[in-house]
Formats: structure tokens, C-alpha cells, sequence
């Protein structure tokens, strides 16, 4: 999208289920696991990039030894500073023992990151900071084995402070700060009850059984355990992607599909989805089963990885990204009205490019249909030049802009970094027939307009189009999330910001006091999880107002150009994407009561003007 949010975490589990020598047998490395949890993490770098953790556990070692290692980096490229931290170890080992790589009991010995359970994280922060004390895995240390913990996840929970007070735990600063904190600790009070009960059988299905119902938000999380059990979680909802495959030599999970397919080459029907409420629960012995740790409630996974966070690489998403764009284009024919000799059709960013794939087809379709009805109305009246001038008529496309990935815009002024948001695209002069051409633009999503205002719209009306369609594959994004993706403030909305200047235009400012009187009737009552009042806030207007309003808003005063923005519909979304039917940032249709909770904390924090988070 345009306006870049940070979203999303990716998760990586390996559990080997052979020997070391058998993949030095048949893989000709020791090292195979952790090469695949390279992959695995690399696939899935796009899911997170302020910073990235590996743990390992290994099984067997003697009595005194260490088991359980992790590294964290928050480097600028930090998938590659940990694998090449790893590889200077192993360097180091081969500069003192050369053929050490023949040896898979030396190697597991003094190779600390070769343990038969690996697991990897991705993070992208949407609670804490961005020191690297945050990145995942957290551990939790104990001298019994089976009360080590290492915890990494893709989520947000929206109830931290209860949870503390759950298991009578009074937070540190850091834990205050961070959700896998409260949960980790969550999960491990119950491990350690699970072991006092049953020392070295500790039962992981019943730690999550008591742990999970507790936790309100969307998650994967992944854990391992220092005896050498381990799992993968989805919650109740959903919400939070995770799949995993299984062979003879290897259990695998991660949040997509695609990664998994890429890194094992292996056929889509091998790469399973792990249902929600469900647990992949993997004993030491390397056994496994699928349980139902909660009951599975009403499905609602994020829509947003259907739209842009997940690869396009998965054929799924590929499919549903193309019928993204298909569904906006008849919206978009009206709105030019049907002059395709006279549009021109791009997209910005590079991520919104299968979405124009579908939009662009649409017209295809459109055209084809009016050569054909214009073919058959002439009967025997055509020569071969009009006949081929007809059949040769094209859908015109152009690369109209280009990102300058090298351009930061680092000075911190005001003034100065407007003047270089407006240089982050290139465009491509020459393209459009000044005053004659409407320029059609397609982008993922439009969160808060800035860039829209500030770069596309400005650069795009250098090239003076008689107008500019700007159009959005997903819905007017009206309510915060709180499940993993970093949009937590209503004011930073631009649909949000246009239903208010809509009410203020109208003399409605009443409504705000509404909402407002009726948010705190609720806070006294300790009711605010019951209803999402912010809905009120849209409720005068048509979606088709509240797009007009936010094409003014991302139209520069000095900008003549007519601008107009189409959204696509919440039907074509569901339609397009049918098995991912979360858009409570579309619609305020929260899953859990602690979305109705922060919506409505969001709007008093814009009211008070407190720029923080609602949860």
C-alpha cells in the first residue's frame, strides 16, 4: 500500500524427526534444518523487518549442558546478521577441527544453534519498542527441563493487564510494554503447575487448555519446550494465519502456505492449514497430533493477508487478488464513462500489480464484448484496415510511476520532509495526452492518504490528465485493529477523518458529544467491550459521500486536476476473498470484545488529543 502500515509477524517451527548423520546421509549436510529455517524466514521477510529471532533446542544432551539457545538482532537486515552469526560459529569450529562436517555428535556438541527443534520469528513492532529485548523468542529459564520455555508469535493480545493480574503477577516495566511478555507468562504458570503435577510427562495440551481461553486477540504462537516437546497454536478465531506440513524427516509450520511450498517443494495439498482453536502439539519422540485445544468460534481471518500482507506467490491469494481487481472494474467504467480510448491504467505500489491484473481484465472484457457487438453491426460493410484498426484496440497501460527505493526522507522538518515525500515516486513523462487522458491508479488500500496527498496526487497531476481515479482493491479502512496490525488511532484515518469534516460541514458536531457521552456511560459501567459506539460517527453518511470528502482531503490546495477515489465494496471483498472474512477495520464487526474496548478507548484518545495506542 502507499501509505506503508506495519502489520503481521512471521512465524518459522522446525522440528527434525531424524538423526543429524541421516541428513548428512541424505541431504549432504548436518546443517539441513537450519538451512530450511533460513528459507523458511527469508519467505517470509516481508512479514516483518525491525527484527528477527531464532531459538533451538536440543534433545538428549547430558545432565550440565546447555539445551536451550536463542539469538535476537534488530540489525537492518536482520534474518541475515543472525545466519551470519550462525555461520562464523561454524567457521570458527572448522578453523580448529577442518572436517568437523562429517562429525553430526561433534557438530550438535559445540554448534550451538544445531538442536533438533528450531524455531524462527519475523517481527514487524506494533506494541514496545523496537530495542531488540523485544523481538521474539522470549524464554523463560527454569532448572527443570520441562519448565523452560521459548515463546514467539504472530499477534496482539488487547488484555495484558488482566492477564498479569490473572496469575497474581505484578509487571515490570518491560513487561508492561510487551504482549508475548503476558502471555509467556501466562503459559509458563501453567507449565510449571502441569510439572510439578507430572515431572518430565508434562501433559502440553492441558497448559494450553487453561492458558489460551484466557488471552483476548488474534494469534500463532509457536513454543518449545527444554524436554523437547513443542507446539503451534491458532486462535479460536482464526484470525491469525498458520499452516504445516509433515514427512518422515520433518514437521513443519509457519504463517504461509507459499513459504512452506518454496522452501520444501512440495505440491499445495501438502501444505495443511491449521484450523482454528487447533494446536500442533509435537511430543519428544518427534510424535505428533492435531488438538482441539478451544472450541472453533465463527471464522475471521484478517482479510488484510488476502489483500497485501501475505506473498502473492500463493495461488489462493493470486486468484483472489486478481478478483480483487475484477470486481472494481465496472465502477470504474462508469466513472469514466466507458471512454477506454481516452484512460490509462496504472498502479501504485508495486504490491498492488495482480490487483490491476484483474482491474485490467475486467476492461478486456468490457472491450472485447464492444468490438465484437461494433463487428457484427457492420455486416459486409468493412475493409481490412477497419477490421484490423478494431481488432488491434488495446487497454492502455503504462508504468506511470516508479518508487525510489534509495530516497529517505530523513530531514525532520516539516517543510523539508513534505518537499521530499513529493520525490519518493518517479513518473514517467510522456505518457498521457495532456487535458485529453483520465489517469486510473489502483493501490492495495488507502489507510491515512498522507502519501496520496503529499507524493502520488501531486506527481500524477504533473503529467496535467484531465482527471485522476485513484482506486482501492480493499474497503474505506474505518476502525483500528488490534490483532497485529499497526493501525491503533482513528485520527490517523483518512476515512475517519472525512466523516468528521462532513459532520462539522453540517453542523452535526452533536454526534461527537454522542459518542463521546455515551463511550464514558459505558467506561463507568465497566461495559465498554459491549458495543462499538464509533460506528455512530458513519452512520449519516453514504460510503459514497465519505469517498467524495477523502478525494478532497488527499487533493493538494494547488492542484487543479478533478480527483475522485472508488473503494471496493465489503460484498466484492468476501466475494473475492471467501474463506478470509475478518474486516473489522472495514465494518467495526469486532470477534472479540476487547475490539469494541479499543475502538472506543481510540476515539476519547483523538478526542483528548493523546496520539497512543487504544489498547
Amino acid at each position: 500500500m502507499s501509505d506503508e502500515i506495519k502489520h503481521e509477524c512471521g512465524l518459522a517451527y522446525i522440528r527434525l524427526r531424524k538423526p543429524f548423520s541421516y541428513y548428512l546421509q541424505q541431504h549432504g549436510t548436518v546443517t539441513y534444518g537450519l538451512n530450511k529455517l533460513y528459507l523458511l524466514m527469508e519467505k517470509q521477510h516481508n512479514r516483518g523487518q525491525d527484527g528477527a529471532g531464532i531459538a533451538a533446542v536440543k534433545l538428549n544432551t547430558e545432565p550440565g549442558y546447555p539445551f536451550l539457545h536463542r539469538m535476537r538482532s534488530n540489525a537492518p537486515q536482520p534474518i541475515a546478521d543472525i545466519f551470519f552469526k550462525v555461520g562464523q560459529e561454524l567457521a570458527e569450529l572448522e578453523r580448529h577441527q577442518p572436517d568437523i562436517r562429517q562429525h553430526p555428535g561433534l557438530m550438535k556438541g559445540h554448534l550451538p544453534y544445531l538442536g533438533e527443534l528450531l524455531l524462527g520469528h519475523l517481527r514487524y513492532g506494533t506494541q514496545g519498542k523496537n530495542n531488540v529485548e523485544f523481538c521474539h523468542p522470549f524464554i523463560k529459564r527454569n532448572i527443570g527441563p520441562g519448565k523452560n520455555i521459548a515463546l514467539a508469535g504472530n499477534f496482539n493480545l488487547v488484555n495484558t493487564d488482566e492477564l498479569f493480574e490473572m496469575i497474581n503477577m505484578t509487571p515490570g516495566e518491560f513487561q508492561k510494554q510487551s504482549d508475548l511478555a503476558a502471555m509467556l507468562e501466562v503459559i509458563h504458570h501453567f507449565l510449571v503447575k502441569e510439572d510439578d503435577l507430572n515431572p518430565d510427562t508434562a501433559d502440553v495440551l492441558q497448559v494450553l487448555k487453561k492458558a489460551t481461553p484466557l488471552f483476548d486477540g488474534g494469534y500463532t504462537i509457536g513454543g518449545l519446550l527444554g524436554n523437547g516437546n513443542s507446539f503451534v497454536m491458532r486462535d479460536a478465531h482464526g484470525i491469525r494465519p498458520a499452516y504445516y506440513y509433515i514427512n518422515d524427516e520433518v514437521i513443519v509450520a509457519a504463517s504461509e502456505r507459499a513459504a512452506i511450498r518454496t522452501t520444501f517443494n512440495v505440491g499445495e495439498n501438502e501444505v495443511m492449514e491449521l484450523m482454528p482453536g487447533n494446536a500442533l502439539i509435537v511430543d519428544a519422540d518427534g510424535s505428533y497430533r492435531i488438538e482441539q485445544v478451544l472450541e472453533p468460534r465463527e471464522r475471521r481471518a484478517c482479510s488484510f493477508e488476502r489483500i497485501y500482507f501475505s506473498r502473492g506467490s500463493d495461488e489462493k491469494i493470486y486468484r483472489e487478488r486478481i478478483a480483487l481487481g475484477h470486481h472494481l472494474s465496472k465502477t470504474v467504467l462508469e466513472s469514466i464513462n466507458y471512454d477506454l480510448k481516452r484512460t490509462i491504467f496504472s498502479y501504485i505500489p508495486n504490491t498492488a500489480e495482480v490487483a490491476f491484473f484483474g482491474l485490467v481484465k475486467g476492461m478486456e472484457e468490457y472491450l472485447n464484448k464492444i468490438k465484437l457487438e461494433r463487428i457484427l453491426s457492420w455486416g459486409n460493410d468493412f475493409t481490412p484496415d477497419k477490421l484490423e484498426e478494431m481488432i488491434n484496440r488495446k487497454i492502455r497501460q503504462e508504468k506511470i510511476a516508479i518508487k525510489d527505493v534509495k530516497l529517505r526522507t530523513f530531514i525532520t522538518e516539516d517543510a523539508n520532509r513534505n518537499e521530499m515525500v513529493q520525490h519518493v515516486y518517479d513518473i514517467t513523462y510522456g505518457t498521457v495526452q495532456k487535458g485529453e487522458d483520465t489517469l486510473v491508479v489502483i493501490d492495495d488500500s488507502i489507510v491515512r492518504g498522507t502519501t496520496l496527498k503529499e507524493s502520488i496526487v501531486r506527481m500524477l497531476s504533473r503529467l496535467h490528465p484531465k482527471k485522476i481515479i485513484v482506486v482501492s482493491s480493499a474497503p474505506q479502512i474505518r476502525y483500528p485493529d488490534c490483532y497485529g496490525i499497526d493501525m491503533s488511532k482513528l485520527g490517523d484515518f483518512i476515512a475517519f477523518r472525512a466523516a468528521i469534516a462532513l459532520l462539522k460541514e453540517r453542523n452535526m458536531e452533536h454526534v461527537l458529544t454522542e459518542v463521546q457521552d455515551r463511550i464514558k456511560e459505558l467506561q463507568d459501567s465497566n461495559q465498554l467491550h459491549t458495543e462499538n459506539v464509533v460506528r455512530q460517527i458513519y452512520k449519516p453518511f453514504t460510503t459514497q459521500e465519505i469517498s467524495d470528502k477523502i478525494a478532497q482531503l488527499i487533493t493538494p490546495a494547488d492542484v487543479t486536476t478533478e480527483v475522485q477515489v472508488i473503494y471496493q465494496t465489503i460484498e466484492d471483498l468476501h466475494d473475492s476473498c471467501p474463506t478470509n472474512t475478518g474486516d473489522w477495520y472495514f465494518t467495526g464487526n469486532y470477534p472479540t470484545p476487547g475490539g469494541n474496548r479499543v475502538v472506543n478507548k481510540a476515539f476519547l484518545n483523538y478526542l483528548e488529543g493523546r496520539n497512543v495506542r487504544g489498547y
